[in-house]
């Protein structure tokens, strides 16, 4: 009959497109009677429509039924430590389905600081950091997926995914597309930071045009975040140690195999935090921050990091501030000088042990929370425990640290009332006191022809302002103007101080993140020219030596410069706060 045609139609239909039926909890995820957040949009028949364009997607009914995986990938052509990013994102993928899970990819943006270095381009690097934040936040909650493996690499992409994974509180783990191998001149291994300087010895009639060229050609010779302990690489290693990453997350090489297998563990480990409902903001306790930072002194990384622990840690309701860190520096001795501090690469870090190696040398001494739980079910202590450190000039016993004191150091004064940061680890011990005349520039351009003009003299202070969060907008990274001061040989007798920040492949004497910046009506806004600036590193102190009565009165009549703004800069720069609380947007 008609009617037993239709149903034979309907069931041969049904064993077409649904051959296990429709989608059912999969219990063994669910060991602490957690629903998965896929299962609001796959169970029924009012999400038939939902499951209509899984099929589109060319997903099965098995697929379906398993619990939906993000992988966020940063992959893009234009940044060298993201254009190997595919393959990490195909590995995950692999551990991801191999422990039960079905891994669907979305993408996150990145900035190349080096290339966005030097020009309006710097303006949109840490501006990222919210976008990323956002739109990872965006996709993972209008797609409802169950757990996350983020896949960064860079500056502002790695702590922007940090943020991100805070808000959304799902099972997430971190796998980093591994840092470049140094490159090689005249038999010294090389790093971004050394062709940087390079221009300046050029400047300086130092060094020949076909010896720049030399630099120019081999000092990033593979893919990979560049090879120092810059802000990359600070930001990778310290999400091993706040427990968000696995072993090696911030160290392997990104052209290493090892690599690879990494990131089918971190696609393994995800699913195995599903199971035991472990989230971020579970592992991101307060006392994982305090181990972050307590890392970030132990391995003297970039002074971003003081602008991006603030603010993962605000995404985890903890508020922090820089005394912190200079409390946790009083304690935490040096054990690190990785490039561009010293002549050590991430790669010597990772034989030598990695981060976890040198998260046992600090536990010899009480100096981390070992009991926080981390991405592998484990706690730190069971984590570290046997990792020994292989390479002792590479990473210091605690009983024989570079310094008894931390990697970066927070400087108060009249000059900077709410703070500012120095990598203290990567100054020159004559330029730990420092004295001088304010040499003043109203932009990063300004500053950089007077140094290349030859206008800037031992004992001066470089000052640059309007290069805030909100001045500049977007605290633009000053690696040019430092670079060309180490390269023309002013390292020991010139300091620079700024309300923007430096990248981590900056070294000397160079205080940057001041606060409250220019554009906020601080105090670097009426320093002038001349004027006698003091600091003093090992006392946490910046002064500028004024009368305070003529401070006071420059103060009172001070009116900050105002920038014509349009698009994301004019509304990032409404809304960011200070350097000092972690440029977060209010």
């Amino acid at each position: 009959s008609s009617a037993a045609s239709d149903v034979y139609k309907r069931q041969i239909y049904t064993r077409r497109v649904f051959p296990c039926g429709t989608p059912r909890h999969s219990q063994n995820f669910t060991d602490r009677g957690n629903k998965m957040k896929s299962d609001s949009l796959k169970i029924g028949t009012q999400n038939a429509p939902h499951r209509a364009l899984y099929h589109a997607l060319g997903l099965t009914e098995e697929e379906i039924e398993r619990p939906l995986v993000g992988i966020v990938s940063s992959y893009n052509e234009i940044v060298p430590g993201h254009m190997n990013i595919d393959k990490i994102v195909d590995a995950v993928k692999i551990g991801v389905a191999m422990a039960g899970g079905t891994p669907i990819v979305f993408p996150a943006i990145a900035v190349c600081d080096g290339i966005a270095m030097g020009h309006t381009g710097m303006k949109y690097s840490l501006v990222t950091r919210d976008l990323i934040a956002d739109s990872t936040e965006a996709m993972a909650l209008a797609h409802g997926f169950d757990a996350l493996v983020m896949v960064p690499n860079c500056d502002k992409n790695v702590p922007g995914l940090l943020m991100a994974a805070a808000r959304l509180n799902v099972p997430t783990v971190f796998v980093s597309g591994g840092p470049m191998l140094a490159g090689h001149v005249d038999g010294a291994k090389t790093s971004f930071s050394s062709i940087s300087e390079a221009v300046g010895e050029f400047n300086a009639g130092k060094i020949t045009e076909e010896k720049l060229r030399e630099y120019e050609c081999k000092t990033c010779p593979t893919c990979g975040s560049c090879s120092g302990m810059y802000t990359a690489n600070s930001m990778n290693c310290l999400t091993e140690a706040l427990g968000m990453g696995l072993r090696g997350n911030g160290t392997i090489p990104a052209v290493y195999s090892a690599r690879i297998e990494l990131a089918k563990h971190a696609g393994m480990a995800v699913m195995d935090m599903l199971r035991k409902n472990i989230r971020p903001r579970d592992i991101m306790t307060k006392d994982a921050i305090m181990n972050a930072l307590s890392v970030d002194m132990a391995l003297g990384c970039s002074t971003n990091s003081m602008l991006h622990l603030p603010a993962i840690a605000h995404e985890c309701g903890i508020e922090i501030n820089l005394d912190i860190a200079n409390r946790i520096s009083e304690k935490t001795p040096n054990l690190c000088h990785l490039a561009p501090a010293g002549r050590t690469y991430i790669e010597e870090l990772d034989e030598a042990g990695g981060v976890y190696a040198v998260m046992n040398e600090l536990s010899k001494k009480g100096l981390l929370h070992t009991d926080c739980i981390t991405v592998t079910g484990k706690t730190v202590g069971e984590n570290i425990k046997n990792c020994v450190n292989l390479n002792h000039d590479v990473i210091r016993p605690i009983e024989n640290p570079y310094s008894q004191t931390g990697g970066i150091a927070v400087l108060r004064g009249n000059l900077a009332p709410e703070g500012s940061v120095v990598k203290r680890s990567a100054v020159l011990p004559e330029m730990l006191v420092h004295e001088g005349p304010a040499r003043v520039f109203e932009s990063e351009e300004d500053a950089q022809a007077a140094i290349n003009a030859g206008k800037i003299v031992p004992g001066d202070v470089v000052v640059i302002r309007y290069e805030g969060p909100k001045g500049g907008p977007g605290m633009r990274e000053m690696l040019n103007p430092t670079s060309a001061i180490m390269g023309m040989g002013l390292g020991n007798s010139v300091a620079l101080i700024t309300d923007g920040r430096f990248s981590g492949a900056t070294r000397g004497a160079c205080v940057g993140h001041v606060s409250p910046e220019a554009a906020s009506g601080g105090p670097i806004g009426v320093v002038e020219e001349g004027d006698i600036i003091s600091i003093n590193i090992p006392e946490n102190k910046i002064e500028l030596k004024v009368d305070e009565a003529v401070l006071n009165e420059r103060m009172k009549n001070f009116v900050p410069k105002k920038k014509e703004l349009s698009g994301y800069l004019k509304r990032y720069a409404a809304l960011v706060s200070s350097g000092a609380s972690g440029a977060i947007l209010n």
